[in-house]
Parts: structure tokens; sequence; C-alpha cells
């Protein structure tokens, strides 16, 4: 199946007759749906790994393709290449990773004339489906594919993983189906000033607001200790009284 994507149902590349040109442009979005997508690195394996053995063995079937087991999610987790591809996602309040994306970049090609290609691959936790993550850790993936001069980008899914295929659809992808498998394939065009700044902001959005997400946290985390501290005081001196 080509090199490992992982989604709502990411599966290897195939190429075969249905490959075309689609559309280019992903749909605009309202600024006030902004969501905070945090780039991952070799330290953040293990919130990955707890978010995938999390998924249930349906969802598990729908993002690997097959019913993946407990120890194929952990050999997967070990193999990410946090250096030749990227990996990103979306963390709650509690800091917990609630939606994950792996945009996994094709070796130099050796044929010429062949574009280059990434593909895409993401899962979102089932509290928090139904707020268009997926549809936005897409969006990232374009923009980070098209400053990496990446001609192609697709997705092979399940046929029946409809919340992924509907994202390829409204990205502007044509969908080709070939029995139980189908695949998606969305030219991008070139990078441009605004996409490197887009990126760049984006990525400094997400680390001040994680920041603020742990400093919550933490401040949290004392209230709830000078609580404790008082309860213990207000017992003690209570006992002393009788």
């Amino acid at each position: 199946m080509g090199f490992p994507g992982d989604a709502l149902g990411g599966a290897g590349f195939r190429s075969d007759r249905h490959d075309r040109p689609v559309r280019t442009t992903p749909p605009s979005e309202p600024l006030f749906s902004w969501v905070p997508i945090r780039s991952l690195a070799p330290r953040h394996r293990h919130r990955i790994l707890v978010h995938l053995l999390a998924l249930d063995p349906s969802d598990r079937y729908l993002r690997f393709g097959h019913p993946a087991t407990d120890k194929q999610i952990e050999k997967y987790v070990a193999s990410l290449d946090f250096e030749r591809d990227e990996v990103f996602g979306i963390f709650n309040r509690r800091l917990h990773l609630i939606a994950a994306a792996h945009l996994a970049y094709e070796a130099p090609q050796q044929i010429p004339g062949r574009p280059a290609m990434a593909e895409f691959g993401v899962s979102v936790s089932k509290t928090a489906r139904g707020k268009g993550f997926g549809a936005r850790l897409f969006e990232r993936a374009v923009v980070h594919a098209r400053n990496r001069k990446i001609d192609t980008l697709y997705i092979h899914a399940l046929s029946e993983n409809t919340a992924m295929l509907k994202i390829a659809r409204k990205a502007g992808a044509i969908v080709a189906r070939d029995g139980g498998e189908a695949q998606a394939h969305l030219k991008l065009p070139r990078d441009t000033l605004a996409t490197h700044l887009e990126q760049l902001f984006e990525r400094q959005a997400a680390e001040v607001d994680y920041g603020l997400k742990r400093q919550a946290r933490r401040f949290s985390a004392l209230l709830d200790s000078i609580k404790e501290v008082k309860a213990h005081i207000s017992a003690h001196r209570g006992t002393g009284m009788e």
C-alpha cells in the first residue's frame, strides 16, 4: 500500500487510470472558526499513541484500512518520521490530544515528470467529532504541502469512510472509487508569500494558545491544592473543638 497514511480512513496510494486534475482552492471559512493546530515532535509520541489507542475498533478500521491491534498502532507511532513528514494536532483545554494528522511525503521521485506527492491522514477522537477538526487539519496540510513544493495531495481511504471522503470533496478533490477503496487527488497551486506567512502565524499562534492552556491548568491545580489545604485545616479545627 505504499508508505503508511493515518486517517479517518487513510491507507497507501496506488496510481491508476482514475488520476486526473481537480479543483485546487479549498472553500474559505470565517475567521471566527480558527482552531489552534500545533506541530508535533518526537516528544509527543506518547500523546499520539494514547490518542490512537483510544479509538474503538470501527474507528481503527477506518483509520488504518484494517482492524489495527494495539501492537500495530504502537509500531506505527514508533515509525513516525518527524524530520521527513509533518505531524500536527489539536489539544483541548485539558491538554489532551483530540485530533491528529499525518502528512507523509514521498521519497524524491526518480521518474521524470512525475509530480511530488504527499498523503494525508487524520483521526479525531469520538468526543470531538462534529466540530470540523478533520477539515481544519486538512486545510493546514494543504498549506504545508504547498510550502514544501508538493504538486499533489492525495488520500487513500476505504469507500465506506464517508467522513474522510467528504473532507476531500469539500476541498475540491474528485473521488474515484475502486471496489472497497477510494482515492482522491488534489492538484495544489504553487506556494506564495501569503502561504508562508500563514504557516508561520498558525504555528506561533498555536504555541501561544498551548502555553495559555498549560498556565490555566497549573493555576487550576494550584487552586485545587489551596482548597484541599483549607479543607484539611477546617477539619482539624473542627476536631479540636469537639
